[in-house]
């Protein structure tokens, strides 16, 4: 969730007259205060408590219905100077920061609230440094933390920005990690990280960073592609590499790196995903006629007291979501069982939509080149 509201942050912040162009504007701020207000709920500084997850992962899976009907416990985990996790909290400081900037016009008093909680969240993340999925042994399963140095990158990075406190700058340089970046996805911000201190900097270094990032995943990099053209990285939410590839692409654009080029990877991916692909499907729910039935989602499989069989269409539509996707032969089937392919999650869709508001930005001010050709 913090890696969601930080990455719809960051795209309110450079797309801004997208969201404007296109009557969303308020629905997006209402969109990001959900988040940054849990966020603010979570964080007790006067404790040095951040509450991390609600919800034992192996019982709330072991129930499928709807969430009005979950009976079973659902424990709290927290971090706190005994049991760090800097990484949670890095990346929710960098949600809470951008809010703050975000906000600072739309509503001064609340952007003062989110940088308050962001600096003081900071210092507990930097004083206690740790991988919280070793503190909550409860999110291992689920989300296993593999470090939380570009956790503490990116939220150092947003707070200069929110701050122009030197230290903040000094900070994220000294977790920044010069390597060519895997992904960017809620376990690795490297590239988020690299392009923050670009933006920050304008230090070449950091530009070459994104683009050899985005040269291994664009055609002909190391990254393998499908054969009609999606950045393959992962077999779980391969939709989510590629719309995160695709969001970084257009937000290094907006900052000056990559121009048609980064523009034109960003558009293949992204009109993939709505339907330029072999089945002519868009993997986003609720785009056009055909689109996935049967996401592995319980609240749209399920009508109180009812539940749709694996072989019926779900009751409701999860308008907008973003299934996983496909495997590395651009196959798919709509199975709600199959989760690896069905899976919807927020952080599917915060990439998937900055890369769409950051290529509506570009169309909207006459920067966006031609669409290229579908591969199929």
């Amino acid at each position: 969730m913090a890696t969601s509201a930080h990455v719809l942050g960051w795209g309110l912040e450079k797309f801004k007259d997208a969201y404007e162009h296109a009557g969303k504007l308020n629905d997006m701020y209402d969109c990001l205060r959900t988040p940054l207000d849990y966020f603010l709920k979570c964080w007790v500084p006067s404790q040095q408590t951040y509450w991390v997850q609600v919800g034992d992962g192996g019982l709330d899976h072991a129930f499928w219905g709807r969430a009005e009907d979950m009976h079973m416990s659902r424990p709290a985990y927290k971090i706190y100077p005994g049991a760090p996790g800097s990484d949670v909290a890095g990346s929710t400081v960098a949600a809470l920061a951008i809010g703050a900037v975000v906000f600072k016009e739309k509503d001064a008093g609340y952007s003062a609230k989110l940088l308050e909680a962001a600096k003081s969240l900071y210092a507990f993340a930097k004083s206690n440094p740790g991988i919280y999925s070793n503190s909550v042994p409860q999110a291992k399963a689920f989300y296993n933390s593999s470090g939380y140095t570009d956790e503490m990158c990116e939220a150092a990075a947003e707070l200069y920005k929110a701050t122009k406190d030197q230290q903040y700058l000094i900070d994220a340089k000294f977790f920044y990690d010069p390597t060519l970046a895997w992904g960017y996805f809620w376990n690795d911000k490297q590239p988020g990280c690299q392009l923050l201190l670009w933006e920050l900097t304008q230090e070449s270094k950091y530009k070459t960073n994104i683009e050899e990032f985005i040269a291994s995943y664009a055609p002909g990099g190391s990254v393998p592609m499908t054969p009609c053209g999606l950045t393959y990285r992962s077999k779980w939410g391969s939709n989510r590499y590629a719309s995160n590839a695709a969001f970084i692409a257009v937000i290094a654009v907006a900052d000056g790196i990559g121009g048609e080029k980064f523009l034109n990877y960003a558009m293949s991916q992204i009109n993939y995903i709505l339907g330029d692909n072999n089945l002519h499907l868009s993997y986003e729910i609720g785009f056009g006629n055909n689109y996935p039935k049967r996401p592995h989602h319980r609240g749209a499989a399920c009508k109180p007291g009812w539940c749709a069989a694996s072989w019926q269409d779900s009751p409701n539509i999860v308008y907008g979501g973003l299934v996983g996707g496909l495997d590395q032969n651009d196959d798919y089937q709509d199975n709600r069982e199959d989760y690896v392919k069905n899976e919807v999650a927020c952080d599917y869709n915060a990439g998937f939509q900055t890369a769409c508001a950051g290529l509506y930005h570009f169309a909207i001010n006459n920067q966006l080149p031609p669409s290229p050709p579908a591969r199929c």
